[in-house]
């Protein structure tokens, strides 16, 4: 794991931020997340130095995004790229039916009964068990969301992340929406930059490191090219550019 901190964050860059664990400390449960008005400004005065050249890239929807840090209203890709909103402000999402998921509601439901503490975060187009509560549970809930996903044939997929695994549609990624944003006003032209901490920023990082950019690991459960101790490190980092 390399601990070489990254340069200072410089004004022809664009920038890809993940928000849990990234920007914000990772909390007991997905509802617990809260970002202060510091960080909301922050924020705001990030992208006015980069010219608007700043997208949030997280598993959460861009509804959620938007509750979180209102009145602000950056450019997003939700739930793993399946939702993306450019600079513009024009919306695009995969066609995926919703109601795919609907047969495997009840048996998630079930399965987080059957473990108290465990937690069912519903997101409409993908659905994540949590255990961060009870991590003794880890090894069971992995097996069974594993197995029900793989009953749902070729088309969704687990996706791991921090004390959870998620069941999403195959195919869409944090990288391959970091590549359409690139390809697009203001982030055309810039180098890219992408800063997360899960195992879902991978394939961000990989995506901004082919286009010539940098990868910035947050903690130590993935690899970055560099490397900040955790979200307070990444405010203050970022607070070099404004």
């Amino acid at each position: 794991m390399t601990n070489t901190l990254p340069p200072p964050p410089s004004a022809d860059w664009c920038l890809f931020l993940d928000i849990d664990g990234t920007l914000i400390e990772l909390t007991d449960t997905p509802a617990g997340t809260h970002a202060g008005d510091g960080l909301k400004e922050l924020l705001n005065a990030v992208c006015g130095r980069l010219e608007g050249a700043v997208a949030l890239v997280s598993g959460r929807s861009i509804d959620f995004m938007d509750a979180l840090l209102a009145p602000a209203r950056l450019p997003a890709a939700g739930l793993h790229g399946l939702e993306r909103r450019q600079a513009s402000g024009a919306m695009q999402s995969a066609a995926i039916e919703d109601s795919r998921l609907d047969p495997v509601r009840a048996p998630l439901r079930d399965l987080v009964r059957a473990h108290p503490g465990a937690l069912l975060e519903d997101k409409g187009r993908t659905i994540a068990v949590h255990w961060r509560l009870v991590p003794q549970f880890e090894a069971a809930l992995r097996d069974s969301v594993t197995a029900i996903a793989a009953a749902m044939g070729a088309r969704y997929q687990t996706q791991g992340g921090s004390m959870m695994l998620e069941i999403k549609p195959r195919g869409f990624d944090k990288g391959a929406a970091v590549q359409a944003f690139l390809d697009e006003p203001p982030f055309a032209g810039r180098t890219p930059v992408y800063v997360g901490d899960d195992l879902t920023d991978l394939d961000g990082f990989r995506a901004v490191e082919a286009r010539g950019g940098m990868s910035i690991a947050v903690g130590d459960r993935i690899r970055g090219e560099y490397r900040l101790e955790d979200p307070a490190a990444v405010r203050r980092w970022l607070n070099g550019l404004v």
